[in-house]
């Protein structure tokens, strides 16, 4: 009998639909937790290729949600772990490893060959970062968030709105799963959709997932979804950057302090606390980039500059 067959019985399949499976290329930013879900089920499904984008190492306090490794993978790249786990899946999957995230400077080019992009990674940096190349590139990207007992799956761009159309603002705190904690089940059931939403994407089932988002809430046993089709780009969008992107006339602002950061991402960069930054005075003819660890007190600074008519920004986030 053929793996497919329950699948391909199904009318909104059919042969015709798995080989559209086989032929489907897609990018998976993060194998962590969401991805420890959906890998397996897109494999599973016949998904022919996978990109698989995460330079992390599997550690012991992974594994309550993190179910694609196991003991013996502590230690190990992440992503060979999950290319190893869907080979003996499915041989027929094709899985490309990548060992890092990818960066703004390499971006475009990564989803240039892609059919479709899935954000698992959970952090805003690299969420904004895969919706502005998805909306320049015109690719669906499949978005999930989970903290605690709460998430939400979202489908992006592809011609839908981008991320930055629902969620203009930057998030209030940068609490993740690794600062707050998160519960395995919550991450499996977000990955799972996530998962569906990929499927129904590559397979142009009707009504698309694309323009919808879908709410989980574990704590009270709530769940909703709601479309934005109707929502409007965000103008004087601020770029997330990487450090091969710097220009040499760039104004460079690190918010760290020195014992935070000893060495910055450029020499000529100036050390200015967010605290600081209502008095300084920018420069009016450079383009300024601001830094910090994860974006967000980057994020902060730039809207402050924007109410001060400064529009030439961009962000850099150190540890992504």
């Amino acid at each position: 009998m053929d793996r497919y067959q329950r699948q391909t019985m199904l009318p909104e399949v059919g042969d015709v639909g798995q080989q559209r499976l086989a032929q489907a290329r897609v990018a998976v930013i993060g194998a962590g937790g969401l991805s420890a879900t959906l890998l397996p089920l897109l494999a599973g499904a016949g998904v022919g290729t996978l990109h698989i984008y995460d330079g992390d190492r599997v550690a012991l306090h992974n594994l309550h949600r993190q179910t694609l490794f196991g003991m013996q993978d502590i230690g190990a790249l992440k992503v060979h772990c999950a290319q190893q786990a869907l080979a003996r899946l499915n041989p027929d999957c094709r899985v490309e490893a990548h060992t890092a995230m990818l960066t703004a400077s390499g971006v475009d080019r990564a989803l240039e060959q892609v059919d479709l992009v899935i954000d698992a990674a959970d952090n805003f940096a690299t969420t904004w970062l895969l919706s502005d190349a998805c909306q320049r590139l015109a690719l669906p990207l499949i978005s999930a968030s989970v903290l605690g007992r709460q998430g939400y799956v979202g489908g992006f761009c592809g011609g839908a709105p981008g991320y930055r159309a629902l969620f203009p603002q930057l998030p209030r705190t940068a609490a993740n799963c690794n600062t707050a904690g998160v519960m395995g089940p919550a991450v499996a059931a977000l990955g799972a959709i996530q998962a569906q939403m990929a499927l129904s994407v590559l397979l142009a089932h009707q009504p698309s997932p694309l323009g919808s988002v879908t709410q989980c809430d574990f704590s009270r046993w709530h769940f909703n979804s709601f479309r934005f089709d109707g929502a409007e780009e965000p103008v004087n969008l601020l770029p997330f950057i990487d450090r091969q992107l710097l220009c040499d006339d760039d104004c460079v602002v690190d918010l760290r302090s020195s014992s935070e950061a000893p060495h910055s991402v450029s020499a000529h960069a100036q050390r200015i606390l967010p605290a600081d930054i209502a008095g300084w005075q920018p420069p009016a003819d450079r383009r300024i980039v601001l830094v910090c660890a994860s974006g967000l007190r980057a994020g902060q600074a730039a809207q402050q500059l924007q109410q001060r008519g400064l529009l030439r920004l961009a962000l850099l986030a150190a540890n992504y």
